[in-house]
């Protein structure tokens, strides 16, 4: 009799052979653009630590404070015993920062994306999503019961065509900075195509909020949209605010139907105090420091005209994600242990992450590199593409 676990061995190995196997590599400094990596120590380029805040001192200091006031756990979820004074706050301050009635915290993003697209639709709706949305955006528009449509990428007239044959409520939802292109949803366009079709229209805006706009209100910002183009913006704290949870802004109804019907913040322990009184500096951070996002957007640039002068193939980005398109897996790995081997974390992103052959390298960009890590990544870059071909 075949062992329980046999096919799921061979199924392994199968991944193995396509070089697509996932591994993890421990860390034993903390966040920042110096690691300590398996022994050695490397220049990050593959954070989501946007503005450098992670290992902020205010941010950590403010943490240790807030754990000394509250303790660690949070004790339960937010509508039995765990929704502290640190975390109403912050749900105030986050609702002040993006323009909104209101914001609600969840544990994660993930969560956050399932928890209001179930809440908000059911059997006998529809959601509409972008094709290249984030994975918990498309759990969520198919554990919703929704008829669920993909529509072409950033494609507002494909979106358009598709929202006319639709009945029920209707929630198009798409990310607002794609995670693994760097590219911008048409923001604009989609708000009109909602208003046209009296859809709902939601943002994951998590590779925005505190690093795109001149206030870091991300891609709403951006397009000077408000509340009412725009009814339901997601973003997470772990990214350009540098610790951890995430939190859903909009209207005084939007939020009382998420604490009564969004099952992932109804039925799971509240992030600790600490991490929001943490998350409480590094807003304050975001808003005051707007030379982070300057920095940002000089280094991107720098880095992409570097890159098209070595004739690498940038994709189309404006964000601190600067993809190196490579199209085979193996080829990409391969490219990303031999910058490893030079001193450079750069993660090679693969199927099923992104579509068939076009694996690719995913440099990222800190408020925290300077123009020489920039420059010696490129040179790197040059070295190891030539000799990889």
């Amino acid at each position: 009799m075949a062992h329980p676990f046999s096919e799921l061995t061979a199924e392994l190995d199968d991944i193995a052979q396509q070089g697509l196997y996932r591994s993890r590599r421990i860390i034993e400094s903390p966040q920042g653009i110096n690691l300590e990596i398996d022994g050695r120590n490397v220049v990050n380029f593959c954070s989501n630590d946007y503005l450098g805040l992670a290992n902020h001192p205010d941010v950590v200091n403010a943490f240790k404070a807030g754990a000394d006031q509250y303790g660690v756990g949070s004790g339960s979820a937010h509508l039995i015993c765990g929704h502290s004074a640190a975390h109403h706050a912050l749900e105030e301050e986050l609702a002040a920062f993006t323009g909104r009635d209101r914001a609600l915290l969840f544990s994660t993003g993930y969560m956050a994306n399932i928890g209001v697209i179930s809440a908000l639709l059911g059997r006998g709706d529809a959601v509409f999503e972008d094709r290249l949305n984030h994975a918990s955006l498309l759990d969520g528009g198919l554990l919703s019961g929704a008829r669920f449509k993909r529509y072409a990428h950033a494609d507002a007239a494909d979106l358009s065509a598709n929202l006319e044959k639709a009945a029920g409520n209707k929630l198009i939802v798409t990310d607002g900075v794609f995670s693994m292109d760097g590219d911008f949803a048409p923001l604009n366009e989609l708000a009109v195509a909602a208003k046209k079709q009296g859809a709902w229209l939601m943002v994951d805006d998590a590779h925005g909020l505190g690093v795109i706009g001149e206030y870091g209100g991300g891609i709403v910002e951006h397009y000077g949209l408000g509340q009412d183009d725009v009814p339901v913006l997601m973003g997470t704290l772990g990214k350009g605010f540098g610790t951890f949870g995430a939190f859903v802004a909009g209207s005084e109804v939007l939020i009382e139907t998420l604490i009564q019907k969004a099952r992932t913040y109804v039925y799971t322990t509240a992030l600790p105090a600490a991490v929001a009184e943490a998350t409480r500096a590094s807003l304050k951070i975001v808003i005051s420091e707007s030379w982070r996002r300057d920095k940002l957007k000089k280094l991107s640039e720098r880095f992409r005209l570097g890159a098209e002068q070595l004739g690498l193939q940038v994709m189309a980005s404006s964000s601190a994600i600067q993809p190196i398109l490579i199209g085979d897996s193996q080829r990409a790995v391969n490219i990303s242990n031999a910058l490893l081997d030079a001193g450079f974390l750069v993660s090679a992103i693969r199927p099923p992450t992104v579509p068939q052959g076009s694996a690719r390298l995913r440099v990222t960009f800190s408020a925290l590199h300077e123009e020489q890590h920039v420059d010696r990544l490129l040179d790197a870059l040059a070295k190891i593409i030539a000799g990889c071909k």
